[in-house]
């Protein structure tokens, strides 16, 4: 019966720790997502380039393309990431792997215009020894501002 009792315990505590640990992994990557709006904005492309993993895939309405073209886009201004208003966020932890959800409205300029759009993006950051990496990011269009 002890027996019992000290294993309902621990497995308990067990239960709360890894809770605990989860609630933390989530802020960070709210936190590191908000990061990586504001770099976009600012055409950080070099701190960019430090997140996005080697094999990151970017999901645009124009096209999808790896890490080195998405980086050149950012630094050249092809696409300027003016400003992500965040209406919702979430994020899911699945062992080593973190996808959240934000539904924004974003600013941008491309091709020297500027647009407006509402977006449903998903991020999935994957962890490595040196921390989160960023291994996609995709766009998707909700079909109108009352939508958010």
């Amino acid at each position: 019966m002890l027996k019992t009792i000290i294993g309902c315990f621990l497995l308990f505590l067990a239960t709360g720790i890894s809770y605990a640990q989860d609630e933390t992994s989530k802020q960070e990557i709210i936190e590191l997502s908000k990061t990586k709006w504001q770099w976009m904005a600012d055409k950080e492309a070099d701190k960019l380039a430090e997140l996005f993993d080697e094999k990151a895939v970017f999901v645009h309405m124009g096209g999808s393309w790896g890490k080195e073209q998405e980086v050149n886009i950012i630094r050249s201004g092809g696409i300027w990431y003016k400003k992500a208003d965040i209406h919702e966020v979430s994020v899911e932890i699945i062992d080593n792997t973190a996808i959240l959800l934000n539904r924004i409205t974003l600013i941008a300029e491309v091709g020297g215009n500027e647009v407006t759009n509402p977006f449903e993006v998903t991020e999935v950051y994957i962890k490595k020894a040196e921390g989160w990496k960023l291994g996609s990011l995709s766009f998707t269009k909700l079909m109108g501002f009352g939508d958010q």
